[in-house]
């Protein structure tokens, strides 16, 4: 299975390239580009998870509810981090390549899923597993990338804060983790929405005072 991963991630990352360096801005460009490291990370994660279920002796349950909720969410987090302490500590930047690595890894994770199950899957299983899955993968790195922004210029609690929400992640995606094998994975679905809705919503309020200062501006220069 390791190898049909990354014949996997050879089929999203091979097409992804050429379009990479031909997008013209520099936003579309680090979406794309945080996308692919998702993969990336996913990829790398698969080794990681492999060998961690085989030094816990084969017990699925509980490494993948207590032990790789916390390495997907270092690995996802490292990406960010690097950019956010070499680059840019922008909010809205920091969000936004936080949510495409996220999402880059939940879609080589649900497409090996997939390959592994691919007698038993429905269009429900799809729809249930590419959302869920890809709220709860994006949600967390992007709450990780908002708060990495929040604490990045407070030197005195950028180390234990980006600690803290690094745990809080893993937390959520062991809690998402159990609920998918248990009879309540229905809850695990909404458990994604709750923290998604209000990055949506504070979103949405940083674009509506963008506007309204754009527009305060321009009434004053006028």
């Amino acid at each position: 299975m390791a190898g049909m991963t990354v014949i996997l991630f050879l089929c999203i990352a091979v097409p992804m390239l050429p379009v990479l360096v031909l997008l013209p801005d520099r936003r579309s460009k680090l979406f794309l580009g945080y996308l692919l490291v998702g993969t990336a990370v996913c990829l790398i994660a698969s080794e990681i998870n492999a060998w961690l279920l085989r030094m816990f002796g084969g017990d699925l349950l509980y490494v993948t509810t207590n032990i790789t909720p916390i390495a997907e969410e270092i690995l996802k987090g490292l990406p960010v981090l690097y950019f956010g302490w070499f680059f840019s500590d922008d909010r809205d930047t920091l969000l936004s390549i936080a949510f495409a690595t996220g999402l880059g890894f939940a879609l080589l994770e649900n497409l090996v899923i997939l390959t592994q199950s691919i007698e038993t899957v429905t269009i429900l299983w799809a729809f249930a597993r590419g959302l869920g899955a890809a709220l709860m993968h994006s949600a967390c790195t992007a709450f990780v990338g908002l708060g990495i922004s929040l604490v990045r210029k407070r030197r005195k609690t950028f180390y234990c804060g980006t600690f803290s929400l690094v745990i809080a992640a893993s937390i959520y995606h062991a809690i998402f983790n159990t609920l998918v094998q248990s009879h309540l994975r229905a809850l695990a679905f909404v458990l994604s929405l709750l923290l998604y809705l209000p990055q949506v919503v504070l979103r949405m309020d940083a674009i509506r005072k963008r506007r309204a200062a754009g527009m305060s501006d321009t009434q004053t220069r006028s």
